[in-house]
């Protein structure tokens, strides 16, 4: 039975972060990671829209805000020293209502509180300084945000843990880790021992804890690409002012690093952890969805706002008119080639859906449970503070 100092299961980016800060810290140490894929970042790391966040939405002093804002600095620096492309082209997040106009205060006030001293509050006549064709009641301009391509850091983070003598052996499942003083993981590949194993295994995390409190319940994001003259409507990147109620964004208008433009994403329920087709399911996961009282309760506290993204989902002229509330120029023949990843969202027995980033421990195995968006951007600040704490 092979052994190994620390193994990591799961190859996404939080997970190559994490390995490759332990083996900036560890010199010389056995390093493994595991991924059941062909090769490390094809989920949630290899389909999200690329933005790097500036930590604006989150509550100042959470896991979410700290790992984001310090996350910011380190991905920037690794961009720069890897010669990876971003862009920091700045948002503008829009409101069409004086609710939204009052959340957009307070959006403006916890991005103070969090250190993002350069965002301003613009009205509806200033939005045209900044985006012309959009409109609204008034806007916040945020400088920090841009746009990059995390498949390139995910393959970067590899390329640097083999250059230092980690090991990544992909095409292996983690079927059941053990905890212990030397947790035992056993894999596709036979059993594998290790003295600190850390679990970042994004839609299958729930699975690899075992716990009957969280469920992961997989949300489809839903993209459509914008076509030539409208995408040249948007300077950057647009968003709606978000529900507080909810941790998803809304449909928003974004510069990709290639030079396309989305509109996106819906946040519909997906019938697979892995279901990204329109249409394509997987019997197994549907079950443990269906069968989890936290889903039937979830579904039943946001039942309005389920229908509403199940009605953009099934309605392309639907998805249209969330778009329009700010790009009114937009038509149906300009959203064209579909594109989806999939947020694994914990949601507790209580039908919660849990907001924070979280992590659990057993012995010496750490569980990262719930790393949504941002972890993209707060990946290498998310390793920094694994290791710190295993």
């Amino acid at each position: 039975m092979k052994q190994y100092d620390f193994a990591v299961a799961g190859a996404g980016i939080v997970g190559l972060a994490t390995a490759y800060r332990l083996l900036k810290t560890h010199a010389g140490a056995r390093i493994l990671v595991l991924d059941k894929e062909a090769r490390p970042g094809l989920h949630q790391t290899g389909r999200n829209s690329g933005v790097i966040h500036s930590g604006i939405y989150y509550r100042p002093g959470s896991a979410k805000a700290r790992n984001c804002i310090e996350g910011y600095r380190l991905m920037l620096d690794f961009l720069e020293k890897t010669g990876i492309p971003y862009r920091l082209s700045g948002k503008l997040i829009v409101a069409t209502d004086a609710d939204e106009e009052e959340r957009l205060e307070e959006l403006y006030r916890n991005g103070l509180e969090n250190g993002l001293e350069k965002i301003r509050l613009l009205t509806g006549g200033q939005i045209g300084n900044y985006e012309p064709h959009i409109r609204g009641r008034a806007a916040l301009l945020v400088p920090y945000t841009g746009i990059t391509d995390y498949r390139s850091v995910a393959r970067a983070l590899a390329e640097k843990i083999r250059s230092k003598g980690g090991e990544i052996m992909t095409s292996t499942r983690v079927n059941r880790i053990v905890p212990g003083q030397v947790p035992e993981l056993h894999t596709s590949r036979g059993k594998i021992k290790a003295g600190r194993v850390v679990v970042a295994a994004g839609l299958q995390s729930d699975r690899l804890w075992g716990g009957k409190t969280f469920r992961i319940i997989p949300f489809r994001g839903e993209y459509y690409f914008i076509r030539p003259p409208k995408d040249k409507l948007i300077r950057s990147m647009v968003y709606p002012v978000p529900d507080p109620r909810y941790p998803f964004l809304g449909i928003h208008l974004t510069h990709h690093i290639d030079g396309r433009v989305s509109a996106g994403p819906s946040a519909v329920l997906a019938p697979g952890r892995e279901a990204y087709g329109k249409y394509e399911w997987n019997l197994n996961d549907l079950a443990g969805i269906l069968g989890f009282a936290g889903f039937w309760r979830m579904g039943l506290k946001n039942r309005r706002a389920g229908w509403a993204e199940i009605r953009r989902w099934l309605s392309k002229r639907a998805f249209l008119r969330a778009a329009r509330k700010f790009l009114p120029q937009l038509e149906l023949n300009d959203l064209t080639g579909y594109h989806a990843g999939i947020r694994a969202q914990l949601v507790d027995r209580q039908g919660r859906l849990v907001d924070d980033f979280v992590f659990r421990r057993r012995e010496n195995v750490l569980y990262v449970l719930n790393a949504p968006s941002p972890a993209a951007t707060a990946s290498l600040s998310i390793g920094r503070h694994i290791v710190e704490n295993i």
